[in-house]
């Protein structure tokens, strides 16, 4: 009897240890099967170097001569690129009006192009909102396009998808709203350089073009196929399905101010069609509270940064 009853029990200790183990499989398993998720956002030490310049109440400004190729011609322009940190809402995804330890701190990069197509003006703009601890993808990315014959507005916020919202005087571009699966965008590439371009993505690549390429060029928004090269001083990302080409020349030493940029690529519509290049070159970079620069007075800054 004594016998039965201990080998009852080693069948039943047998048994549980099997249901365990049962069950740690079967969690691998499930584990797997879910789709890769974004680490979560972590407290960063930031550098003091990094805080000294980034954290000292001013944004950093800076102008370009901009060549830009529109209708397979090409045309002068103004560009100007805004990066200033600020804090960042993560679920409403506004700019914060007030500290809270539960708000994101992001390195916003406003990126403005201003040039004339023959008897009419072109203003874009676009903005991304990038957390400094650079290790997700932006938070959120807008852009606006305006000229004399419609405005188009399009925006990324990342969420467990890239939710893309986009809107254009176009038909078939009308009114849209759909997601798409998260990858590299190109938009925030910009303001990840300004933080450690070591930490650039190099190699073959899934890439969102910038949303000012879907607008002008009539794309859909969604990832193409890329490669991505860092070298002396310059990061080149070639889209080869889409036989364009983005080149951007930066400073090695901190703070990797942008030197300059270039884009190859098809410009014009039908027999006009020109593979151009567009390009900006440096002119003047300062530093500023410029949201506190309202007053006729301060119109010296823009001269200062050959806006005028």
């Amino acid at each position: 009897m004594r016998v039965h009853t201990y080998l009852l029990y080693i069948i039943i200790v047998i048994s549980i240890f099997s249901c365990k183990e049962a069950v740690k499989t079967t969690s691998k398993i499930s584990d797997a099967a879910q789709p890769k998720k974004e680490a979560p956002t972590q407290k960063k030490e930031l550098s003091k170097e990094f805080q000294d310049y980034w954290y000292a109440g001013e944004a950093e400004i800076t102008s370009y001569k901009l060549e830009q190729a529109r209708y397979g011609e090409m045309r002068d322009g103004t560009a100007v690129l805004v990066f200033v940190t600020e804090d960042f809402l993560p679920k409403e995804q506004v700019k914060a009006d007030y500290y809270d330890k539960e708000n994101s701190s992001v390195l916003k990069l406003n990126a403005t192009k201003n040039f004339n197509t023959g008897i009419y003006p072109y203003s874009i703009m676009q903005s991304t909102f990038y957390p400094v601890t650079n290790n997700q993808h932006a938070i959120k990315i807008s852009a606006s396009v305006q000229e004399w014959c419609g405005q188009a507005y399009s925006q990324i916020n990342n969420r467990n998808d890239f939710e893309v919202m986009s809107h254009s005087y176009f038909q078939g571009e009308a009114d849209q709203a759909f997601s798409i699966e998260k990858t590299w965008t190109e938009n925030e590439l910009w303001t990840k350089l300004r933080i450690d371009p070591k930490s650039l993505p190099t190699g073959s690549l899934n890439i969102v073009p910038s949303l000012e390429y879907a607008r002008l060029a009539h794309m859909d928004i969604k990832s193409y196929n890329a490669n991505a090269e860092l070298k002396n001083g310059a990061y080149t990302v070639t889209y080869p399905d889409l036989n364009r080409t983005l080149k951007i020349n930066f400073n090695p030493k901190f703070p990797h101010e942008i030197l300059g940029w270039e884009e190859t690529m098809a410009s014009g519509f039908g027999a006009s069609t020109k593979i151009l290049t567009t390009k900006a070159t440096k002119l003047v970079l300062i530093k500023s509270d410029y949201w506190t620069k309202n007053g006729n007075s301060d119109e010296n800054l823009r001269a200062k940064l050959k806006l005028q």
